[in-house]
């Protein structure tokens, strides 16, 4: 019953058009003032000590970086790197566009970054060249998502946030860890690389189909020179996953180091930026980063009182006692996670659905870690789809679509990535692989 009123009232508000973050604070301060005993300050407490984790740093950090790399040139040269390798394939500038959006998910961990730094560029220049508008709104859209599954991910690091620290038992009463950045980071790597492979087959063969345009093949001197120019940003990679995986630096020390190091390539290197427009690049990041910790704060106060009111146990035995098991339990998941993506943005899903349903597939058997890439892959299905699709509202104001004409759009790439979640969801070899063979 208590469930059922926290969530019926936190629909209620959303309803009303309230933003998700007060949504969820007022959903907690009416309940625990009506219908609890929990003092005031204990709840003024949760507010402050939500946001007091060390890694939930590297959120601002991640951020800053982004932006320093979406005004600093590393799109650019990303995108003429990839054009040199493989602009000679069918729709040249459409593959390009997958491939650098690849490259700058690695670096940025945004995907609205990822599409704004990619499509700002690439779409013009695929129009140009006679391509139809909505095949590169498709592409770019899509492609974007890449930025929360390949790392360094800012949605993986609120479900690590989300997870951190709670009680949970596997099939046989065994007690087991959540997942930690690091190790999700890992987890990452081959869904991702794997999700642009499928993106860009759709694209190859869909403009093979349609004849659309490809570029002169480019010789290995051009291919060095690009590679030359894009260098400093491919370096972020290695510099991030590398010392990570090194053990230099924990996730939240690398998010700061790729900060430093995407404002020193932006202004000192590539000097595609000037000293004068650092200001504007800190105040925009910190209004991103105010808007998600206010977010995560109100969403650790929702979670407290969850746990208080024992909704995350109750739930865990009632579905375990539905008898739907590993498949069925996996399918109601999705279910749930895509339709929460009609209304809700990922921060918010996660922050939210991460705490309940972890626990019980940890209680079915499912590995945490597999979990979290499964919900991360939801998260970038969401961001491509109406109503909420962060990425199609990205997209919309660069290419002046309507959603409803981006819609269609993307539903030749939104349908490999239904493909792809159902391969990443049922087959936990996908993510495992990598931290597996790594000790991890």
């Amino acid at each position: 019953m208590s469930a059922l009123i926290i969530f019926g009232l936190f629909v209620v508000l959303m309803a009303t058009g309230m933003p998700i973050s007060i949504a969820l604070g007022m959903t907690v301060l009416s309940f625990v003032f009506t219908m609890t005993n929990i003092p005031v300050d204990i709840v003024a407490q949760k507010l402050f000590t939500g946001i007091e984790k060390f890694e939930i740093m590297a959120i601002p950090f991640f951020i800053l970086a982004g932006n320093f790399l979406t005004h600093g040139g590393v799109a650019r040269r990303l995108i003429k790197f990839a054009t040199s390798l493989i602009g000679h394939w069918h729709g040249g500038l459409g593959l390009a566009g997958v491939l650098a959006c690849a490259l700058f998910a690695a670096v940025s961990g945004s995907s609205p970054a990822t599409v704004v730094a990619i499509g700002s560029i690439i779409l013009p220049a695929m129009q140009a060249q006679g391509f139809p508008p909505k095949f590169g709104a498709g592409v770019v859209t899509t492609s974007g998502a890449l930025g929360i599954l390949i790392p360094p991910s800012i949605v993986m690091v609120m479900y690590a946030v989300a997870t951190t620290g709670m009680q949970m038992t596997g099939p046989s009463g065994e007690r087991v860890s959540s997942a930690s950045i690091g190790q999700l980071f890992i987890a990452g790597i081959v869904p991702g690389l794997m999700l642009a492979f499928l993106l860009g087959l759709t694209t190859w063969y869909r403009a093979w189909k349609y004849g659309y345009p490809r570029l002169a093949k480019a010789n290995w001197l051009e291919r060095w020179a690009a590679f030359k120019d894009s260098i400093w940003g491919l370096l972020l990679i290695v510099i991030v996953m590398g010392g990570i995986y090194a053990g230099m630096f924990t996730p939240t020390e690398a998010a700061a180091v790729a900060a430093v190091y995407a404002f020193i390539i932006a202004v000192f290197i590539y000097k595609d930026m000037g000293l004068k427009d650092v200001p504007k690049v800190l105040l925009s990041s910190a209004n991103m980063s105010a808007m998600l910790l206010y977010i995560i704060s109100n969403a650790a106060l929702f979670s407290f009182l969850m746990t208080n009111e024992n909704i995350p146990q109750a739930m865990t035995q009632w579905i375990v006692d539905l008898g739907l098991g590993t498949i069925g339990f996996l399918l109601l998941v999705n279910l749930l996670l895509l339709m929460a993506g009609n209304v809700m943005e990922p921060s918010s899903i996660v922050l939210i659905m991460a705490p309940i349903l972890t626990p019980v597939a940890v209680r079915l058997g499912i590995d945490p870690l597999h979990f979290g890439i499964m919900i991360v892959v939801n998260m970038e299905v969401g961001m491509c789809h109406p109503p909420v699709g962060l990425n199609l509202y990205v997209a919309s104001g660069i290419t002046k679509m309507g959603i409803s004409e981006l819609t269609v759009a993307v539903m030749p790439w939104l349908l490999a990535m239904l493909v792809f979640l159902g391969i990443i969801t049922y087959i936990p070899a996908v993510s495992l692989f990598l931290p597996r063979l790594l000790g991890m």
